[in-house]
């Protein structure tokens, strides 16, 4: 297995090395002077040179991807022209924010995405399989910020059972930085006012994002267990006399893993990309958001961090699926 890791691992570092001069070179092409847009149309045109030799944008093309290759083999992503601080530090910022709602959305996803699988599988043909599948249609088919906007609407302004967007209301103040996660930095501090209210704030943003992958989830859970349910040795377990509940968990379900647990990867994947849209409606500083803003600023720098970012943690999410096949089903070698 550690061969196989290190094989995946080196082929990994050429995928990110791939993308990282594909996105390189295509951020340069694009038209414009990320220089000239951030310090404005009346910035003398000294001012602007200046900024740009300070930056290394005056150089050719080549050259800045030899110094950006020079700096990151040194951990240096860089310093932003947005923000004016180092890349690495943004990040640091701005990923814990995108962790912590990745993780609530998919654990919402899964285990409403198992259980509405499940159920639908085992009541193939049934009115409830077909209010599921309709349902499943529904949410696949509705914009993840027209449904946080309804959200926020109904349970914020209307029913003021939640908090509103952000990651904490105005008078906390953040509790000290531990983890980066404010509900984890909270929980080890015993902070139990700042906790509630940063799960409240979470909520939302969560089930919006939660809902799409509970959606993916589902339709896969549903397909894997169909057809794992006319297997010869599901038969026979009920055939012994194998309550209903014992035959769908253990034996049908078990077996059925594999495919779902790759859409879990991918989802979860994609979630740590950071959602833009939805952390736009929530007001909620992840890295979606500072993507955002970085490309269109044409933000070089923080471009390339994000990028690198992102293709790190889809390689290692891709890893992570395949290793849990392993464990998931014994037969599986590693070579």
């Amino acid at each position: 297995m550690w061969a196989y890791i290190v094989r995946r691992l080196a082929l990994a570092s050429l995928a990110v090395a791939g993308v990282l001069v594909i996105v390189f070179f295509l951020s340069h092409i694009i038209p414009g002077d990320p220089v000239a847009a951030i310090l404005g149309p009346q910035a003398p045109n000294d001012v602007i040179e200046d900024l740009r030799r300070r930056y290394g944008l005056d150089r050719p093309v080549p050259e800045q991807f030899y110094r950006f290759v020079a700096r990151l083999v040194r951990g240096d992503l860089g310093d932003s022209l947005a923000t004016h601080r180092p890349v690495i530090r943004d990040l640091r910022e701005f990923l814990p924010a995108t962790i912590e709602l990745a993780t609530a959305a998919i654990l919402i996803g899964v285990l409403a995405g198992l259980s509405v699988g499940v159920i639908s599988a085992v009541a193939r043909g049934r009115p409830l399989d077909h209010a599921v599948r309709f349902l499943s249609l529904i949410g696949l088919s509705m914009p993840v910020f027209w449904l946080g906007l309804i959200l926020l609407f109904i349970f914020y302004f209307k029913l003021n059972l939640v908090p509103g967007p952000g990651q904490l209301d105005i008078f906390l103040s953040r509790p000290p930085t531990v983890t980066g996660l404010i509900t984890v930095d909270a929980l080890l501090a015993r902070d139990f006012a700042t906790l509630w209210n940063a799960l409240g704030h979470l909520l939302l943003p969560a089930v919006v994002l939660g809902s799409h992958a509970l959606v993916g989830i589902a339709r896969i859970t549903r397909a894997s267990m169909l057809e794992v349910l006319g297997q010869d040795y599901v038969k026979v377990a009920r055939a012994k006399g194998l309550s209903e509940r014992t035959v769908v968990l253990k034996h049908a379900l078990r077996n059925g893993l594999l495919p779902i647990i790759t859409v879990i990867g991918i989802y979860y994947g994609g979630l740590l990309e950071g959602a833009v849209l939805t952390e736009t409606v929530f007001a909620w500083p992840g890295l979606g958001r500072y993507a955002t803003s970085a490309i269109l600023s044409q933000d070089f720098a923080a471009i390339m961090g994000v990028t690198i970012l992102i293709a790190l943690v889809f390689s290692l999410a891709n890893l992570l699926v395949d290793l849990a096949y392993g464990f998931l089903n014994p037969k599986i070698r590693y070579e």
